[in-house]
């Protein structure tokens, strides 16, 4: 197999070229991640066979903490296979923390208290963030446990997501909506199924491709390999694993594709071995505060990272661009923002 095989391939699992139903896209890829929500909604509409709006394409989906302890956005009917721990499905002891060391600022009975009036002011359609915590201090919750249930990192609010009994809406605002009932799939079985997915739709990928991914070991991934019907090929000298049969035939690499920041083209694989990003432009990419920069796909390969707003398209090349590749990304850019005021390509 070569690189443009490869490439080929990458990008039709991924849906990039070949679009489908927006919740299908959002079940084949284990989600999207969603540090700033307007990558989520851009990643699933370059890969959604149907047009997406501004105002209805969260419907069917949520936001929550899932792979690497990351906030993504992934359909409904996945809850129970990222929440997938049995024993804490609406669990309501509050002794500690579900998702880290440490705990509750004060007793175990006023996280209690606290968590079981949230989920009242949620039902009862009090919902966004800020008005949350406004119901709270109404209610009399001191500076200390408001701070802790609100916290930056989650908090006593991110305690309510893992136990099962919130979610995040697929939205810019945060807003927290009742999680519908679900069934835990079990640590196994979850595992097991986002390992299957991995490899039938980020693939052909190779273990540290998915070690990176996951954030888990190579031995751990090998584990659930034995269980899954997987395939090898190589590629310069690397086995790639796959599941499922290789179409015979893919379409081209496309001239131009703007990426979402923290696109899963760019998650899924270990970015020192990127077979679009060139090793000279990874810290463009990824950069040192942990933010992945939207990018611009030339032909398959980074060339540059893109931000779109007001009708203008700024665009950081990593090299130089000839005129025709300006055009391509200019049509790329309207395709998804209709008419620009303006397009910038800066060295």
């Amino acid at each position: 197999m070569t690189i443009t095989e490869l490439k080929q391939l990458r990008l039709y699992n991924h849906h990039l070229t070949a679009p489908v139903p927006k919740l299908t896209a959002a079940c084949d890829l284990l989600g999207v991640q969603s540090q700033f929500t307007v990558n989520a909604y851009h990643a699933l509409r370059t890969r959604s066979s149907e047009v997406l709006s501004d105002e209805t394409w969260g419907e069917g989906l949520c936001k929550n903490w899932t792979i690497r302890g990351t906030i993504h956005v992934f359909a409904l009917d996945d809850l129970g296979l990222f929440r997938y721990r049995e024993d804490l499905y609406r669990n309501s002891d509050f002794t500690r923390f579900t998702f880290r060391e440490g705990g509750w600022c004060g007793t175990p009975e006023r996280q209690k208290f606290w968590s079981e009036k949230i989920l009242s002011y949620v039902e009862n359609g009090i919902r966004e963030r800020e008005a949350l915590k406004a119901a709270c201090i109404a209610d009399g919750i001191t500076d200390a446990e408001l701070e802790c249930m609100f916290e930056s990192w989650g908090g006593g609010m991110r305690d309510l997501c893992e136990r099962g009994f919130l979610v995040y809406a697929a939205k810019e605002k945060k807003e927290f909506l009742p999680a519908p009932e679900f069934m835990p799939m079990g640590q196994v079985a979850a595992e097991r199924e986002m390992v299957r997915r991995y490899f039938t739709h980020y693939a052909p990928a190779t273990l540290r491709d998915a070690a990176y991914f996951f954030g888990w070991t190579q031995t751990k991934l090998k584990g659930y390999l034995k269980e899954l019907p997987v395939e090898s090929v190589v590629c310069e000298g690397k086995t790639y694993y796959y599941i499922g049969a290789l179409p015979t035939a893919c379409p081209d690499v496309p001239r131009c594709i703007l990426l979402a920041g923290f696109d899963q083209l760019m998650l899924g694989y270990e970015k020192k071995d990127s077979i679009f990003v060139p090793t000279e432009f990874v810290r463009g990419i990824f950069n040192l505060q942990g933010i992945v920069l939207a990018p611009v796909l030339l032909d398959g390969t980074v060339a540059g990272k893109w931000k779109c707003k007001d009708g203008k398209l700024n665009v950081e090349c990593f090299r130089v661009f000839s005129q025709e590749e300006k055009n391509a990304a200019t049509e790329e850019a309207e395709r998804w923002y209709g008419k620009l005021k303006k397009a910038e390509f800066l060295s």
